[in-house]
Formats: structure tokens, sequence, C-alpha cells
């Protein structure tokens, strides 16, 4: 195919984000919006699902929620056969949804452990498996995971999340290696660290005029010296959703501002 502009359009493709109501996986859905997707999204509960449809009308977007938690493969099941009904099947799936317990390895209770890889692990491969066969049967799809620079490094306090995210990496080569065949790709985006609301606290100015030390860390040790926008998730998220993308399989594109390619300054 000869190069046009087109190859990155999403009109008529229908795009599932998971836990798409703020942050990351909201900007996501935006970007996928603006080059012409549908959007549907879950979250756990009604109020949440309220919430995430009133911000996407606010951002005039006409997305679609659904009340489901995506641990559940019966309740994935089931909702993927009503966005079939109701909207299309589809074409777009963004493995998004995620949590994150900051516990050191000794004091985590193995409930703990197991919940986050449940939600961060077992539900992409819940949801992936619910939306393959309609993708097969399309002869076209495309699955992206939310990864993490914990899908390469470790962290204190991470052991969970990072066991997950690592998994999560392996979970999307396989896809890739077993599904590439009928035309679907399934690839990751690893985002650094992100400048968002809940971080916001990490990024303010002390008392003393100094930045926080979380910050002038992640600032220091990031060669584009500042924080990830989720703007910048636009870009990757539209490429790995889109035709210009159809050869790109089992890959993690870090948007990470650098990181996983520095050493760090000298002292």
């Amino acid at each position: 195919m000869d190069f046009n502009m087109d190859m990155f359009r999403l009109d008529g493709k229908v795009a599932l984000v998971t836990g798409a109501v703020y942050g990351i996986g909201f900007e996501i859905a935006r970007s996928l919006a603006a080059a012409g997707a549908t959007i549907v999204f879950n979250n756990l509960s009604q109020q949440s699902v309220d919430e995430g449809i009133s911000k996407y009308q606010a951002a005039g977007i006409e997305a679609k929620g659904y009340v489901c938690d995506v641990t559940d493969e019966e309740a994935v099941q089931s909702m993927v056969k009503q966005i079939k009904a109701e909207v299309g099947s589809i074409d777009i799936l963004v493995n998004n949804a995620g949590i994150i317990k900051r516990t050191p390895m000794t004091e985590m209770s193995a409930g703990d452990f197991r919940q986050v890889v449940d939600v961060d692990l077992t539900a992409p491969f819940i949801v992936a498996k619910a939306v393959i066969p309609d993708m097969i049967e399309k002869g076209a799809g495309k699955i992206i995971n939310i990864c993490s620079m914990m899908s390469e490094l470790g962290r204190e306090t991470v052991s969970a999340y990072a066991s997950a995210k690592g998994g999560l990496k392996m979970l999307t080569k396989n896809i890739a290696s077993e599904y590439g065949q009928y035309n679907i790709q399934c690839n990751g985006i690893g985002p650094g660290y992100i400048a968002t609301p809940q971080t916001a606290p990490l990024r303010e100015l002390q008392e003393d005029g100094e930045r926080h030390p979380f910050d002038q860390f992640i600032v220091g040790r990031t060669p584009a010296a500042r924080w990830g926008e989720t703007s910048d998730l636009a870009g990757p998220s539209v490429f790995l959703a889109s035709p210009a993308s159809d050869f790109v399989n089992g890959h993690i594109l870090y948007v990470d501002g650098g990181i996983l390619a520095y050493i760090g300054k000298q002292p």
C-alpha cells in the first residue's frame, strides 16, 4: 500500500478501551475518537460509567459505557456480545484497566498479590480472548495492551505490579505469535512517568521552593527532562490501532522520554 495519511484513520472502527474514565485510558480513547473510531468503555460501577459518559460528551465524543468487571470472564463475554449487538463487533481493544498496590514484598499478602495480577494480567487475557473470535472472522483486529516500564524494570514496593506487567508483555508477544496469521496485531504501550491528577502532589513545589524529591528524581532520570503528558500517548495509540501498523506485531512501544535507554547522570 502506498503511503498516505488515511492509513492513520479509524473511521468505521469500534474501539473498546477498558477502564477509560480518566487519565491515560481517557486520553487514548479521545485520540482514537479523533481519528474516527467509535468509543466504548467499561468501569466497575454505573456511577463511574455515567461520569465517563459526561466527560466524553464534554469532549464532543458520543461514547457508550458498560458496567463490567474485566476480571469476570462471564461478565466480559456478556459485555462483548452486548457491544456487538448495540454498536458493532470490536475492531480495536485497548487493555487499559489496571491497579497498583505499593507494598514491600515481605509485607504483601498473597491475596493482594493475586488481585494485582488478576486485574493487570488475567483481565487482559479474558478480554482479548472474548474479542479475538470476531477479529478472526473479519480477518483483522488490533489489540493494544497498556504495559509499563515495570515490564522491564524492578522497583521497591511493586513486586506484584512488575510481575503482572512483565507477564502482560509476554502475553502481548504470545497473542501476536498465535493470531498474527489472521491479520491480528497485538502490541503494547509502556508509558513512562505521566503527569496525571494522581501524580500532581509529587510535582508540587515544596515550602522551600524546591521540587519534590521524587519529581527531581524523575526529571533527572529522564533524557527529555520532564514528565510525560497524557497527550504524548495519543500518536502511539493511533498508530498501533491503525492500518499504518499492520506489519508491527508483538512490539512494546515505550513512551518514556528515554528513561529505559539512559543509565542516569553521574553523581
